[in-house]
Formats: C-alpha cells, structure tokens, sequence
C-alpha cells in the first residue's frame, strides 16, 4: 500500500483559539521618535522666546530701523517730512609731500534727510536762508540735520548719491522698495 505523506507542521500556532498577527513593518517615526522630535520643537520655540526678550536695542545693538526712526531728532517731524538717518561725521587729510591720506575716527550721531518737497518747512522756522535754499536747490539737493530743531540744529545740504548701490536688493527672493520711495 501507498504510504501517506506525513503532513508537515504549520507555521501557524498549534493553538486553534489565538489570534495570529501578522507581522508588521518597522515604522522609522515610532510614538518614541515622535516624542523626541516635538519636545526638540517645543525647546526649540522656547530658546527663541528667551532670545526675541532679552534682545536689547542700545546703540552697540541697533537691530532694527525702529530703533533708528526713534534716536532721530525730532523723530514725529523727521518720519513726516523725512527719513531718519545715521549722521557719520569724519575727517579726510590728504598731504602731498609726501603724498598719503589720513582719516579721521568716524563721530556717528542720529540725523534726519527731509524730503525736497518739505524742504519749506526748515525755512518756514527761519532755520534756513532763502539764499541757503536758493544754492542748494539749484544742484538738485536737500537738507539733513542733526540735533533738535528747536534747539541748535546743524543743518548741511545733501546731495543724493546715485552712484549708491544696495547690493542686498539683488539678492534670490527678496523683493527691492519701489523707485520713487528712494528718491528724495
């Protein structure tokens, strides 16, 4: 007679009655790894709260224009009229025997660029000559100031470089200020 093959044992659990699982997939972002990562973001929002405060504006920081617009003189007069501006004061020697250059230590104070359709207003508060406003208008120019002009303004007439270049406009994604904002 034949012989039966003898059935082989299954892989599956000799107990009918326990559910077998099947197996599952290693999942690289366990409940664990998760935990880490939002803790990690949590701190991470923390630190950058404790550093947005404790960001002091002084003139050894100066972090934003904010803090520029508010040394100005006059900063209400200046932010209507103008622009505020920092004022760097500094010295060139040039000797030609022999022939070499020497600069002063720049002197850096809060100033204001009034905008040449306001000009009117330093003349108005007899800060100005028309012979002054007659001289710098016809080069196209315009006044800047430091000090408060209630008190002892120094007042000089400005000429606006064209030749200035913003480098930072050209820079991937950022967007430049439109024409007429950066003439004055």
């Amino acid at each position: 007679m034949p012989r039966r093959p003898t059935p082989r044992p299954s892989s599956r659990s000799a107990n009918p009655r326990t559910p077998q699982r099947p197996p599952q997939p290693d999942s690289k972002l366990n409940s664990r790894t998760l935990a880490i990562l939002g803790g990690v973001f949590v701190i991470g929002i923390g630190v950058g709260v404790l550093f947005s405060k404790t960001t002091s504006f002084t003139p050894e920081n100066v972090a934003s224009t904010q803090f520029i617009d508010q040394s100005a003189p006059n900063p209400e007069i200046c932010v209507q009229f103008g622009a505020s501006a920092i004022a760097v004061d500094t010295r060139i020697f040039v000797t030609f025997n022999p022939f070499s250059v020497f600069v002063s230590q720049p002197v850096m104070q809060p100033g204001c660029v009034i905008r040449v359709n306001n000009i009117p207003l330093l003349e108005q508060r007899k800060l100005i000559t028309s012979e002054q406003l007659r001289t710098c208008k016809q080069r196209l120019n315009t006044f800047g100031y430091v000090g408060n002009l209630e008190g002892n303004p120094e007042i000089t007439c400005l000429y606006q470089s064209n030749a200035d270049k913003n480098l930072f406009l050209g820079l991937p994604g950022l967007g430049g200020s439109p024409r007429e904002t950066n003439n004055f």
